[in-house]
């Protein structure tokens, strides 16, 4: 049966390539992929392959590329910046190709939010402080359902990830701090996280718009808030504690002994 791959290659270092997505890469005969957003490192690595760059293309053309090559026996590929499920608008592809009896396969990349934790040399989930990631958008020309706007999000008080938002982050911060974050919660902005010219922003809700502005930075970046981003303090793991007993493990000492 005709096959298309779905297939994520990173937030941009080449070296964090999956190892199936470059074996894949290698070997495609067709690929369409997300235009500037994949380094030419990584496009290198298509040797085989004919290339079609989707920032000049519609769905409709897209879509044809795909059926139409996958169809005649092709190893094709449709390869995403970061990893195709996080904004990547591959659900409409995999099901248009389903009615034409075409399989689909993803294969997922590293997504740019962990990337940028990674450049920001910080944990997002952080015992004492936060245990939940909320990964979201600030609404544009695509619509957010009203319970998704962002200040109602922020009433959560989790860390919260923004995509596709920064030259919209007056409102990001002005929506937050309507959703109950003060203006001293910590904020950090990561362009071209892993790329050669990454660069990353922090501060705070009231300086980083600032910040982000004189640095002249207003696509291809992630938004992080919270405490995460510059803890004060923080838990210990559980999971690594002496008096803590799990499946691998007995507990060193008792809860009683503990120092």
């Amino acid at each position: 049966m005709p096959k298309v791959y779905f297939v994520g290659s990173g937030p941009g270092d080449p070296d964090l390539l999956t190892i199936k997505a470059k074996k894949l890469i290698q070997k495609a005969q067709v690929v369409v992929y997300s235009g500037s957003l994949i380094p030419p490192q990584v496009i290198k690595f298509c040797k085989k392959a004919k290339l079609h760059d989707a920032a000049k293309l519609v769905r409709e053309e897209i879509f044809e590329i795909l059926r139409s090559s996958a169809e005649k026996g092709k190893l094709v590929i449709r390869l995403h910046d970061g990893d195709p499920t996080i904004y990547g608008a591959i659900r409409e592809q995999i099901d248009n190709l389903k009615k034409r009896g075409i399989e689909s396969e993803i294969v997922p990349g590293i997504t740019s939010f962990l990337a940028s934790a990674s450049a920001l040399g910080t944990q997002l989930t952080l015992p004492g402080v936060t245990q939940t990631i909320i990964i979201t958008r600030a609404e544009s020309r695509t619509a957010v359902p009203k319970k998704e706007r962002i200040s109602e999000l922020a009433k959560h008080k989790a860390t919260m990830i923004f995509y596709l938002s920064v030259h919209l982050l007056s409102k990001i911060v002005k929506e937050v701090n309507q959703g109950g974050y003060p203006m001293s919660i910590p904020a950090a902005v990561v362009y071209r996280a892993s790329w050669h010219d990454e660069k990353v922003i922090t501060g705070t809700l009231k300086d980083i718009v600032q910040k982000v502005h004189k640095a002249k930075i207003t696509r291809t970046a992630i938004v992080i808030i919270g405490d995460v981003v510059k803890p004060t303090s923080y838990e210990y793991s559980r999971l690594y504690d002496k008096t803590f007993s799990h499946g691998f493990r007995k507990a060193k000492v008792k809860q009683s002994q503990k120092a």
